[in-house]
């Protein structure tokens, strides 16, 4: 069973409200299987090779999230959801490609060049249990981005602003004495987004933030993410697997696989008419009460290994309408007649 939110989804961002606040070009990230000169020596047949090879996690995503939308980055475990946020807060370095942010490259910035975005950027990770720390109060967990990003700031400051968002998560002032393990997992969640809220950001990455709760508990989350973009404007790139959760809470959707983007479109028309057969496939195993849901997709094959990827289409030993040219040539995303993108040579050719 899903969570679905109780509100309106956000509407469509405007004309004037459609420029891009963070690009991804190229984007690359590789992740060596063994980073010294011995571990990469093995015997093979007798005798002794040097192989260094890499988990192929990322492999040259495009993507623009434009100001006020929320888009949703969806796919199944492994495809690299996670890792595009990691690397869009800095947490991890590219191998390849640039990150912009307000038309700033910022995935070469460090120390204090990068300060400013820290500040504009926030992130809301996947598991309230692990991301607050044990040794400190409440109180202390929600100072302490104020204290280091706002130095001149008083004491008095601080502690009305963090009574301020505090109260706009629903969170009991008395709750600041008390450490994170005295709550469940749906309050530490609530903490773990006022402190995203606490230094005002205007871009928030949100990593799966309700998978790790309960179902009764995931809707108020959601519920909560979607007030305070309403209420702050604010801009969310949300990573999750949940397809019911995209559809009440998307503006956009990209539908990642094995490390690529194969379709990238609005909420409303990819689940109208999904054009990739990944998305098919995917949107056909959601649950539903309507006689006219679309028949259940069933994938043959296993998902390819990242450290040793198929040429030609990623998705190309799982697809029922691959053909030779599938197997040899990646497919780019290109324009739809519908505004969207789509990576398929099917599409492209008119066969799908």
């Amino acid at each position: 069973m899903n969570a679905v939110a109780t509100q309106a989804s956000p509407a469509t961002p405007t004309s004037s409200a459609t420029d891009s606040l963070l690009e991804i070009r190229g984007l690359y990230k590789h992740f060596p299987l063994a980073e010294g000169f011995l571990e990469q020596l093995r015997f093979e047949k007798g005798r002794l090779v040097r192989r260094n090879d890499s988990v192929h996690a990322i492999n040259g995503v495009d993507l623009a999230v434009r100001r006020g939308e929320a888009l949703c980055v969806v796919g199944e475990s492994g495809c690299g959801k996670s890792t595009v946020a990691r690397l869009v807060m800095g947490l991890l370095s590219p191998s390849a490609g640039e990150i912009r942010y307000d038309g700033q490259r910022i995935d070469d910035l460090r120390g204090k060049r990068l300060l400013p975005y820290r500040q504009r950027m926030q992130m809301i990770f996947q598991n309230p249990y692990a991301s607050l720390n044990p040794r400190m109060t409440i109180q202390q967990t929600l100072e302490e981005p104020l204290r280091f990003h706002h130095p001149e700031w008083t004491t008095p400051q601080i502690h009305d602003k963090v009574a301020e968002v505090m109260a706009s998560v629903g969170i009991d002032p008395e709750w600041g004495k008390r450490f994170g393990h005295e709550f469940s997992g749906g309050q530490r969640q609530r903490i773990a987004i006022a402190r995203a809220l606490a230094v005002d950001p205007e871009f928030i990455v949100a990593d799966e933030p309700i998978s790790a709760l309960d179902v009764s508990i995931q809707a108020q989350v959601l519920n909560l993410l979607m007030d305070a973009q309403a209420e702050r404007h604010l801009t969310y790139l949300f990573i999750t697997h949940d397809l019911a959760v995209v559809e009440h809470f998307g503006t956009r959707v990209a539908v990642m696989y094995l490390g690529t983007v194969c379709e990238l479109a609005d909420t409303r028309s990819l689940f109208a008419r999904p054009r990739h057969p990944y998305t098919q496939a995917l949107l056909s195993a959601i649950p539903r009460l309507e006689d006219n849901r679309p028949e259940h997709v069933r994938l043959s094959g296993e998902v390819p290994t990242p450290v040793h990827l198929p040429s030609g289409c990623v998705f190309h030993g799982r697809c029922p309408h691959v053909t030779e040219r599938c197997r040899q040539e990646v497919p780019q995303l290109i324009a739809t007649d519908d505004g969207n993108r789509v990576a398929c040579h099917g599409v492209e050719e008119g066969r799908l």
